[in-house]
């Protein structure tokens, strides 16, 4: 029989912990399996678990991380960064991520444990630099396949090409339209399973892709249940999910841990893409102060406090953010809910205490921490090989100069509600589609997820400082999303405001960026659609007429209703144009030189009362 994936990494990783292994020989062989001293250690104190005998534990090594997006090369601008709280309370902006030394972390980190599984849980590719996002993310799969990743469930960005193109990552073959990048190369596809559970074909009503994986090794065995958010329609254009249909994330993790517990398998990992938002931006804040869970609130919390107990461990993922918390599930016991992050800067280590006799883990001593993908360490050099290979496929459209900038103009990781970098964008999308012929837009909105990254002003590649790249463009606007110019009233426009902090919105709100001339109050000290102060609505200092119609440019997603913008759908009188990555480079270019580059916008459109 041939050795499958799984058997592969597991010899690898044998074989490259083989020097420290042989060190501890001596002490192992007298305390039993590798981990069964703490794990028995831990599992003494345990309310209800007594006092193992040696060797009826062992601790399994669960590494993981969630919302990579393709980011190969370290991160520009502060995406690039995670924040760390210091002993007496200041925090510090640490530089991190990046393939070469997210590998070199988790390697680093499986030494000494010869029961080691790592896992994702979504969006590893999708919404990616050009690196990776021009050869439709084929550089991540490999990069993933050389990090010896084990399970990833599927995330929202994995449905943005569509359920053929997911199904092509996962099994492999070259692109059915562009073919294959490099001469004599054909494309493997992910080494691990991509898992999704709650996804299932409208027709046949099965799922798209398995819905669950057990690793075993050493007559060690978990189950890893796969979901994706049930809202993923939500936030994906209608074309990429097309034929499917997503379920209630509770239910169908319920389901299969059921359906794993009859085939023996009492240890279970749900790999979750949706998450929560935890009280402070700090890495390693302590979110079960005062309490277990205290200090996380969001969406994740009640999928976790309503997830049946067979469940061990919670990893997940989609609001990018760092926590590793413990919230008590319905039997009250509390159990591990953690997330790295995104773009590769954090993984998480987790010890599951494997309990031999019951084949479950021992709850109580799981512990878990998040841990910086810092830059000080050494790259790991296949993935700088792999890195330099396709960058030289790359360079002819990526170093191509698109404009000037005279300082770095923030977008993703600015922090506000409105960025200097969206209205850029939605300035941009606004000339882009005035003109007469190409829609005759008087204003223009940009959804704040799209926005990728910030513009940095050092460069951080070949370019001089101050240079902007197509390749630096595409990682802020990566989706291709075409151009729609639509006919709304005002009241609709009124509403669509209304949509951004009201309804699935209130609790995290989706604030739109809005092109120059547009002015309105948001006053974030009411609720729901009330912080929309609908009298200071402008265009150009004149008062929107809920009766009249106005011509507003958006991309394909947002006209689509896309993050629950309802009102869009009801436009009229469409115009498709250009995509938006067009518009923005075109802009650039029009509006920038060496000698005048462009400044970052005030972000003063919107009036935000707090």
């Amino acid at each position: 029989m041939p050795a499958t994936p799984q058997r592969r990494r597991v010899a690898r990783r044998l074989t490259a912990a083989a020097a420290v292994l042989a060190a501890a020989a001596g002490a192992l062989s007298a305390a039993g399996p590798a981990g069964a001293e703490s794990a028995e250690s831990a599992g003494s104190t345990a309310a209800g678990y007594g006092k193992h005998r040696p060797g009826r534990t062992v601790d399994v090594q669960l590494l993981s991380f969630n919302d990579l997006h393709g980011n190969l090369e370290p991160p520009q601008g502060s995406s690039g960064a995670v924040t760390e709280r210091q002993p007496d309370g200041t925090t510090k902006a640490v530089p991190a991520g990046g393939a070469e030394y997210l590998a070199s972390s988790l390697r680093t980190a499986r030494e000494g444990h010869p029961y080691s599984v790592t896992a994702a849980a979504g969006d590893m590719v999708g919404a990616s630099p050009l690196l990776s996002g021009l050869f439709h993310d084929e550089p991540t799969i490999e990069a993933l396949n050389k990090l010896d990743l084990d399970v990833s469930s599927v995330g929202n960005h994995e449905f943005d090409e569509g359920r053929a193109e997911l199904t092509r990552l996962q099994r492999g073959g070259c692109h059915p339209k562009e073919g294959c990048y490099e001469e004599g190369k054909r494309f493997k596809g992910a080494d691990f399973p991509y898992l999704a559970a709650n996804v299932t074909d409208e027709k046949t009503k099965k799922p798209i892709l398995k819905p669950y994986t057990v690793w075993k090794h050493k007559g060690v065995k978990i189950g890893f249940i796969g979901v994706t958010l049930e809202g993923t329609p939500d936030v994906v254009t209608a074309e990429g999910v097309k034929g499917l249909a997503f379920h209630d994330e509770v239910e169908t993790i319920d389901k299969y841990a059921k359906e794993l517990n009859r085939k023996g398998v009492k240890s279970i990992v749900a790999l979750i893409h949706e998450g929560g938002s935890p009280a402070s931006s700090s890495y390693n804040y302590d979110c079960d102060s005062p309490g277990p869970g205290d200090g996380v609130s969001g969406p994740i919390t009640q999928i976790a406090k309503k997830l049946t107990p067979k469940v061990d461990a919670l990893v997940t993922g989609h609001t990018h953010q760092a926590y590793a918390c413990t919230i008590p599930d319905p039997s009250g016991t509390p159990r591990t809910v953690t997330s790295a992050a995104s773009f590769g800067k954090l993984y998480t280590d987790t010890t599951l205490t494997y309990d031999r006799r019951t084949r479950d883990i021992v709850r109580p001593g799981v512990a878990s921490a998040n841990h910086v993908v810092d830059r000080e360490q050494p790259k790991a050099a296949d993935m700088t090989s792999l890195i330099n290979r396709w960058n030289k496929l790359a360079a002819p459209v990526a170093n191509k100069p698109v404009g000037f900038i005279s300082a770095d103009i923030p977008g993703r990781g600015a922090g506000a509600l409105e960025s200097p970098l969206g209205d850029a964008i939605s300035d941009a999308q606004l000339e882009a589609t005035a003109p007469a012929g190409k829609g005759g837009a008087q204003l223009a909105f940009m959804n704040p997820g799209g926005i990728r990254s910030d513009l940095a002003f050092t460069a951080s590649g070949a370019e001089a400082d101050g240079v902007v790249t197509y390749g630096e463009a595409f990682t802020v606007q990566p989706f291709t999303n075409m151009m729609n110019v639509l006919d709304l009233t005002g009241a609709q426009l009124i509403t669509a405001l209304q949509q951004q902090v009201s309804g699935g919105n209130e609790a995290s709100p989706k604030i739109l960026q809005v092109s120059k001339g547009f002015t309105y109050t948001l006053d974030m000290t009411k609720s729901g659609a009330a912080r929309i102060v609908t009298g200071t609505v402008k265009l150009d200092g004149v008062a929107i007429d809920p009766s009249k119609t106005y011509r507003v440019a958006m991309n394909e997603f947002l006209a689509g209703g896309g993050d629950g913008f309802a009102a869009f759908k009801d436009g009229k009188n469409k115009l498709v144009g250009a995509s938006d990555l067009d518009a923005f480079t075109a802009y650039l270019t029009a509006h920038s030189t060496a000698s005048a580059p462009l400044d970052p916008p005030k972000a003063d459109r919107i009036t935000i009362v707090r």
